[in-house]
């Protein structure tokens, strides 16, 4: 058997279901009639994911765009109005500014929601079928479509289209095949390990908790649902082989007193599950190295850190401008679509490299592997403290909301000019000997400074080291 197509999309996932949506409305002086679009997945079974369930203000206002706002309702969703950071029993609030909201789920839920849009949207067929090789022509190497096998089938069957678009996620069984020469290695540096509380009261309701915990990574907590919350740990690669005791020694005496009990019922009902934390920079598609016929799209071609929570929202956004830029094109000419791809490459950076850098910038911050990095994180959170723009700029990037690299690197250097200056006139904690329970707040003295100014040196260079990498993943053209 075998089946024709306009568009063929393998993987129902966010970035698949949303997409197959918006193609279903494309209207343009060069087709006569909706596409023909088929939605492959493997398993149209609920999924269950540990990561997935925080959707930016800016992924809210991308759903709007496709007309998908609908599916953030009747799964229980929570409105999320900003952040809370905990570290060593203080709070800062972070509030996502001029009323935005986000919104946190059961990833399966949502998922769910979207494909049932899918289903709905005129042309599309949303076929349950383990995608199993890329047809490609013998001769020039285009791919043509895929062979995939139904449940219960034992024969492959041909899916044909003029367009191939894989959406897999981020253990992509294609992408090697469709980037080629072109491919860049991910990266894994660290495991999120994940539980849900029930019937838990965060520090500040209705907003995602960051837990600074002093010599690991940090804590994410949020509500997904009216008695859920979840819990993500970050751990360092390779995770510790008793993940629940490295959590109950380690990790839960930092956070508030009022999770304790929440944690110990989590750990103790149920498993912990683990999810790699990737990097994978996009490379430009439609060169001569990658596959003719075949674009990836979402985590199978672009991943970041799920700790800001972006994943979603930049597969959305991805979604809105390669939806409106394939109105405009014939999917058969490759000519046309390697400027069509190429234009998407850059219109999407602005907020893609802001999510992508910010990612993986609060990470090392937050995770403070180093004295140096110590320093920075102290800075972070002085930093926050100062509230006003201190908070409203480094939440709009985080949000989405202020899609501008150039606007992180300010916020970012301004941390580390600010972590220094803290460095030299802050008090900071030395040992009573009267009381060790109780440290005492010494700031500086002047025959410190040489040295604190040789350590301030260290520490701006480590914000050079931790930002200039991950930026020049960004912008480099090749």
């Amino acid at each position: 058997m075998s089946g024709q197509y306009d568009v063929l999309i393998v993987g129902a996932g966010i970035a698949g279901s949303a997409l197959a949506h918006a193609l279903s409305t494309i209207t343009s002086q060069l087709r006569a009639s909706p596409l023909r679009i088929a939605l492959l997945e493997r398993s149209l079974a609920e999924p269950d994911r540990i990561v997935g369930e925080l959707l930016q203000p800016a992924g809210v206002a991308a759903l709007q765009k496709l007309g998908l706002e609908s599916c953030l309702e009747g799964i229980d969703a929570i409105p999320e109005h900003g952040y809370c950071v905990v570290q060593s029993g203080q709070l800062v609030h972070i509030p996502y500014p001029d009323g935005r909201q986000g919104r946190s789920f059961h990833h399966g839920r949502f998922i769910m929601a979207l494909r049932e849009q899918a289903k709905r949207a005129p042309g599309v067929d949303v076929v349950e079928a383990t995608v199993n090789e890329l047809i490609e022509c013998q001769h020039t190497k285009r791919v043509l479509g895929v062979r995939a096998t139904r449940p219960n089938a034992t024969e492959r069957e041909s899916f044909l289209a003029d367009l191939v678009i894989i959406a897999d996620g981020c253990f992509s069984n294609f992408r090697n095949a469709v980037l080629g020469k072109a491919l860049r290695e991910s990266s894994t540096r660290s495991h999120f390990c994940g539980v849900i509380l029930k019937d838990t009261q965060l520090p500040m309701p209705q907003h995602g908790t960051v837990g600074l915990v002093q010599g690991h990574g940090p804590v994410l907590l949020y509500q997904i649902s009216e008695h859920d919350t979840r819990m993500l740990v970050a751990v360092k690669h390779p995770a510790p082989h008793d993940l629940k005791g490295h959590i109950l020694r380690d990790v839960v005496p930092q956070l508030p007193a009022s999770l304790h009990v929440a944690i110990h019922e989590a750990l103790d009902r149920d498993r912990i599950r683990r999810m790699p934390n990737s990097f994978l920079p996009a490379v430009e598609q439609g060169s001569k190295y990658t596959k003719q016929g075949a674009i990836l799209l979402g985590d199978a071609w672009n991943m970041r850190h799920p700790l800001t929570g972006g994943g979603m929202t930049v597969a959305l956004h991805d979604v809105v401008i390669l939806s409106k830029l394939l109105a405009k094109v014939d999917f058969r000419n490759w000519d046309q679509m390697s400027k069509l791809l190429s234009s998407w490459h850059w219109s999407r950076k602005p907020l893609a490299s802001t999510i992508n850098i910010l990612s993986f910038a609060l990470y090392d911050l937050f995770g403070a592997d180093g004295e140096h990095l110590a320093v920075l994180q102290k800075g972070c959170f002085k930093y926050f403290e100062c509230g006003g723009e201190c908070v409203r700029g480094p939440v709009s990037l985080l949000a989405g909301i202020s899609p501008s690299p150039s606007l992180l690197a300010y916020h970012f250097f301004a941390v580390a000019f600010y972590s220094i200056w803290v460095m030299f006139f802050h008090p900071r904690p030395v040992v009573n000997e009267s009381n060790s329970d109780k440290p005492l707040m010494v700031s500086p003295q002047l025959w410190e400074y040489p040295s604190l100014a040789v350590r301030g040196i260290k520490v701006l260079w480590t914000a050079c080291i931790v930002f200039g990498p991950l930026l020049w993943s960004e912008i480099r053209w090749w």
